[in-house]
């Protein structure tokens, strides 16, 4: 399943259901069809998801460090940063106009 996100502050966000998934268990919220994400719940959210791509971060650079010998690297693209990017910046996009994010409409 596809997601749009949608919010008048910035452009649509699109995402599979995989990362969606993801993301909404970061921000403790149950992914639903349809839904608003209000301009009071941004900041918690958008520090929620931020915490969790730093602490991937972390984790990823103490599994190099481990994995050295390895020479096979995580995919990039499977870094959370770099996959709920967009995302975030949709949300912190809508916290600085007023505006909420939604999908399924």
């Amino acid at each position: 399943m596809i997601y749009q996100f949608r919010s008048k502050a910035g452009p649509d966000v699109i995402m599979l259901a995989d990362l969606t998934q993801r993301i909404f268990e970061i921000l403790g919220r149950p992914l639903e069809p349809r839904g608003i994400l209000t301009v009071e719940q941004l900041p918690t959210l958008i520090i929620a998801l931020e915490t969790a791509i730093l602490k991937d971060l972390e984790e990823r650079a103490k599994s190099n460090v481990a994995d050295q010998e390895n020479t096979e690297k995580p995919k990039l693209a499977d870094r959370l940063g770099q996959r709920a990017y967009p995302f975030l910046e949709l949300m912190k996009q809508a916290k600085a106009k007023d505006e909420p994010v939604m999908w399924g409409v």
